[in-house]
């Protein structure tokens, strides 16, 4: 495999990696595609997908239908934690003591949500990072959003409108609810605590708040732990309407572009990085 160079190599086991994948295959163009789990582990485990059409149930469903058209149409994935993307001539791609090259790359791996101990535990059981996908859950109960700025205070109030009592940890200054029922403090959530599903929070000033459910509602992690010299903005990949960054040949799509973190959103903006690659590998398009 150290001698092969490939077309394409897509980073990111998600909807966006696999929808790339599938239009890759159409295009029969030579792709890696790797990730550490086929569709994602955040789809796997939520509770109820309601935004892709013609689509209503569980993440493991939707997983599962994914599943068995990619066995179908026999779309390949490597099971791998890509740890390095380094451009030169082509790209070399590292993934422990193994290598891959390629002549162009996508980068699909989502974002990281949460350091905060037991929230990955909690995924599906009452721990979210979407309040307009999975507030209705909550309908009547009390639950605790952690914000990391003032641009999701509207998710806060969203949440508000169907939850009884939303508390809002703060990792700012100066926030500001219309909402009687939203109780707003500055800190930061240290632990999930519950059984088996979430039960409240331990916060980092030592606070324990009982809840039904935990969103999430912060920046992205720095995608720049991959790729050196990548244009960001807000924490996210900056990218054109071609998907392509600012590096020649690599383009992103899904949660690392942005907001919203919408499945439907990722598989648009993965449908159009792969015909941005087939432009760029086969018409030798330079979209930098």
């Amino acid at each position: 495999m150290e001698n092969r160079i490939y077309d394409a190599a897509i980073v990111g086991g998600g909807i966006a990696g696999y929808t790339a994948a599938l239009a890759l295959k159409n295009f029969k163009t030579d792709f890696l595609w790797a990730g550490t789990v086929p569709f994602g582990e955040k789809l796997r485990k939520a509770e109820r997908v309601k935004n892709f059409p013609s689509f209503t149930g569980s993440g493991a469903e939707l997983a599962e239908l994914l599943e068995r058209q990619r066995s179908a149409e026999e779309i390949p994935f490597l099971k791998a934690k890509i740890d390095g993307i380094y451009a030169g001539e082509n790209f070399l791609l590292t993934s422990g003591k193994d290598t891959f090259t390629a002549r162009s790359v996508i980068l699909a791996t989502g974002v990281e949500t949460s350091a905060a101990k037991g929230a990955r535990g909690y995924l599906g059981r009452g721990v979210s990072y979407c309040a307009v996908c999975d507030g209705s859950l909550y309908r009547g109960k009390t639950v605790v959003c952690e914000l990391s700025s003032a641009a999701y205070e509207e998710e806060a109030e969203y949440l508000a409108g169907i939850a009884r009592r939303v508390y809002a940890l703060c990792r700012y200054r100066g926030a500001k609810f219309r909402a009687e029922n939203i109780v707003a403090e500055e800190g930061e959530i240290a632990e999930i605590v519950g059984s088996d599903r979430v039960g409240g929070v331990l916060t980092k000033d030592g606070k324990t708040i009982e809840a039904d459910g935990v969103f999430f509602l912060k920046d992205s992690a720095p995608p720049d732990v991959l790729v050196g010299g990548l244009a960001a903005e807000g924490g996210h990949v900056k990218v054109d309407r071609n998907m392509s960054t600012a590096i020649k040949g690599l383009f992103a799509a899904g949660d690392v572009t942005g907001r919203p973190y919408q499945y439907i959103k990722a598989a648009g903006e993965g449908l159009v990085a792969a015909y941005a690659v087939h432009e760029y590998i086969v018409h030798e398009k330079d979209f930098a």
